[in-house]
């Protein structure tokens, strides 16, 4: 990841804390034809002082044969963005732009024995369901035959994570008039996304005075 600022940088225990909030992202590992890249939920662990992010693809994924204890992944963890228009600014000739943020997380990755499927399944199950407001589900609750078919049809990989970074682009460099004027427009557009940046932004520089009226406070910060 280019970290175009240096006040942009998310520092790792921060990273990690984001990238395991979110729980899901973009897995990347290249073989002989190029990139490939899938779309997975996750869980952070650590063991022996070590970060793992643990993954679990279907068996005939192209990425299962390439998590060989050699090769290296990159799961690529993003979070709310929205686009900045040039005249949102109260100085002139600013530049139109994106905030957004983002953390990659990359290492060696290693395919697990099958008779890891199962606590796999169990933990990352745990962490998803408890993000809901409800009685949580497991696997338990499925019947035992289905159940079995299902986990014998997924392969789990960890990625021994040895490189995490992480990147928030919320204008931090932009003058006080500058961030106040975009934090309010943000705050009053009809996209969470842009709204819950606005939060974000609000408490990065929480002692300027910002006019968001009946928008202040409508979404939780994620």
């Amino acid at each position: 990841m280019h970290i175009l600022r240096p006040q942009f940088r998310i520092e790792q225990d921060r990273a990690l804390a984001f990238a395991a909030a979110r729980g899901f992202g973009a897995i990347v590992a290249a073989d002989a034809r190029g990139p490939r890249a899938s779309h997975v939920p996750f869980v952070i662990e650590r063991r022996d002082e070590r970060v793992i992010v643990q993954i679990h693809l279907t068996a005939k994924n192209p990425l299962v044969e390439l998590a060989d204890g050699v090769r290296r992944f990159l799961l690529i963890v993003s979070g709310d963005d929205t686009y900045i228009s040039n005249d949102w600014y109260v100085s002139p000739d600013n530049v139109s732009t994106w905030l957004y943020e983002a953390v990659h997380l990359s290492g060696v990755a290693h395919l697990r024995d099958h008779g890891e499927n199962r606590g796999h399944g169990d933990a990352l199950l745990a962490v998803s369901e408890a993000r809901l407001q409800k009685q949580p589900w497991d696997l338990t609750q499925m019947e035992p035959g289905k159940r079995e078919a299902m986990l014998a049809g997924i392969r789990v990989i960890d990625i021994v994570v040895d490189e995490i970074e992480g990147q928030s682009k919320l204008n931090q460099h932009k003058s006080d008039a500058d961030y106040v004027a975009l934090v309010n427009r943000l705050a009053r557009a009809e996209e969470t996304a842009s709204q819950r940046l606005a939060e974000k932004m609000r408490a990065l520089r929480p002692e300027l005075e910002y006019d968001v009226g009946r928008c202040a406070g409508r979404v939780s910060s994620v």
